[in-house]
């Protein structure tokens, strides 16, 4: 058992202030709407409470051994430079090229491009900021206006107060992204970061995006606040893909909600491996009949890693179908959890949902925990969920080794094997073998 124990006198909440807010929203000369609308959500955010342990929905997560008065600290872009990032971040995704590529360091948007071919479209890929200005109509009324919204709680509220970098994706409707989008968002130093993802699908139009969080190693604590909103329209269909692998003194909270309408699709995939505690609330809003929504991740925690990964799948139209898979494995003294909710509202009849999360615990010391539910009130739907357990099977360990093959290496197989069904829905064969090998690192150690 680890017991934290917090310094005297550390900081039990962030220390910002209105006067931040003002300084950040001057300092990048922002339209008067966005200062306005920042200046909503501090309200909202100076009269909300911390999260506490008395709150349903953080009393198997305690947070509080974060060192606010070093992850609070919003980074700034000193020297901010491409050839800060990883090689291996700035892979194309595809070998033909990328629609769009966004590389933010610290910050800072670094490195900048745009197929013409789908400016010819119409389509909108800026980053977040400049968005605001050149596109004003349209970010005005998507920004945590229909998805994530600066009332869904503390960290909500502080992210629409002083979101700090973002990215900007609209597709006009009818036309159809043929290059997939690319955004990698990297801290190279300690601190604070809040970062924006808005994409928007109009009616009958099609995009595949991935984007990559990731900071250098760091000794001092730091805190990623993010929000990530999905509106896919009528007959849309979007691919979306985030990967996350924060330095192991980094604490993400975030809010990420998806939208999807009639007879439209969202294939969504996550992946954390990353920070040293992670709090995500990831949200589907079928909203449309006809409505298709699938959510797929995988997650691996070691040493003393907290993964907090808590789930909804709404159904808020008839004939609508959600699909959720989560695959993880936990071995130190690391912990998992996952909390799952379908919800099907009044006479939403005939919707099909599905829930299921995979366990894998590779410690007697580590600790997994998955608590699914439904909340149904229609009463023609097909509705289920499931949650599963389990150690490394020594019968295909020993089968391997009967072929000759050293026990390391096929209990590695045997456990690659088990996150294979998430990792083939990447549509990026590069970025899946790169995945892969930070399994096996988690593996070997």
């Amino acid at each position: 058992m680890v017991v934290v124990r917090r310094r005297p006198g550390a900081a039990v909440a962030p220390g910002y202030t209105q006067a931040n807010v003002e300084a950040l929203s001057a300092a990048h000369d922002e339209p008067q709407w966005l200062l306005e609308s920042r200046l909503m959500a501090w309200d909202i955010y100076d009269d909300l409470p911390m999260p506490s342990p008395q709150d349903e929905e953080w009393r198997r997560t305690d947070y509080r051994s974060i060192r606010w008065d070093e992850a609070d600290k919003l980074i700034e872009a000193n020297g901010a430079n491409v050839q800060t990032v990883p090689a291996a971040n700035l892979e194309p995704l595809v070998g033909s090229g990328e629609g769009g590529t966004m590389i933010f360091v610290d910050g800072k948007l670094v490195k900048y491009e745009f197929a013409p071919t789908m400016a010819d479209q119409g389509i909108i890929f800026q980053d977040l900021r400049t968005a605001a200005r050149d596109h004003a109509e349209l970010v005005r009324k998507n920004l945590m206006t229909r998805a994530v919204k600066t009332t869904d709680g503390k960290f909500a509220a502080l992210h629409g107060a002083l979101w700090t970098h973002g990215v900007f994706l609209y597709v006009p409707h009818g036309k159809a992204a043929e290059l997939p989008f690319h955004v990698v968002m990297y801290n190279s130093q300690p601190g604070a970061s809040l970062g924006h993802v808005l994409i928007v699908l109009d009616e009958a139009s099609q995009a595949t995006v991935q984007v990559e969080y990731a900071s250098a190693q760091a000794d001092t604590h730091s805190a990623y606040i993010g929000a990530t909103e999905l509106l896919v329209g009528d007959g849309g269909n979007l691919k979306y893909v985030a990967l996350q692998d924060w330095n192991r003194e980094s604490y993400e909270f975030s809010h990420q909600r998806a939208r999807i309408g009639r007879d439209a699709n969202l294939d969504w995939v996550i992946g954390v491996m990353g920070s040293r505690l992670t709090k995500a609330y990831l949200e589907l809003e079928l909203d449309g009949i006809g409505a298709n929504g699938r959510m797929s991740g995988f997650f691996f925690a070691d040493h003393n890693q907290m993964f907090d990964l808590d789930t909804q799948q709404n159904h808020n139209a008839a004939l609508t179908t959600s699909d959720l898979l989560y695959k993880g494995a936990a071995k130190d003294h690391a912990r998992t959890l996952w909390q799952g909710m379908i919800k099907s509202q009044p006479d939403m009849q005939k919707i099909d949902g599905f829930q299921a999360c995979r366990n894998m615990l590779l410690s007697d010391t580590a600790r997994m925990d998955a608590i699914p539910g439904l909340e149904i009130e229609a009463d023609d739907v097909r509705c289920s969920h499931a949650a599963t357990f389990g150690t490394l099977e020594q019968e295909p360990v020993f089968y391997l080794m009967s072929r000759g093959i050293p026990r390391p290496e096929a209990e590695l197989m045997v456990i690659e094997g088990f996150f294979d069904e998430l990792l083939d829905r990447i549509p990026f064969e590069r970025v899946k073998e790169r995945l892969q090998a930070s399994v096996e690192g988690k593996i070997v150690g």
